[in-house]
């Protein structure tokens, strides 16, 4: 359970979570933010793995895309939110 939370928390202050945020204020739409945040979540976690799918196990590579996702999205919020005030 510890090493589920640490790899949750490792990632939301990692490269998906900030880069994930950064790129999805970069658009309006959703599904673009959503879609580079989960770019982000692989791209990160096959950098860490030294470019090799083999050293990657499915949950890291499922909880990064994830958090690059909902990064992504709040960004994108925060940025439709913040454009209309």
């Amino acid at each position: 359970m510890l090493e589920l939370l640490g790899t949750i928390g490792g990632n939301i202050l990692s490269l998906p979570g900030i880069l994930g945020l950064a790129f999805g204020m970069m658009t309006r739409q959703l599904w673009l933010a959503a879609l580079i945040g989960g770019l982000v979540g692989v791209v990160e976690t096959l950098v860490f793995a030294d470019m090799s799918f083999a050293n990657v196990t499915t949950v890291e590579l499922v909880i990064s895309i994830l958090v690059g996702v909902a990064a992504g999205c709040l960004g994108c919020a925060i940025r439709r939110k913040g454009a209309t005030v």
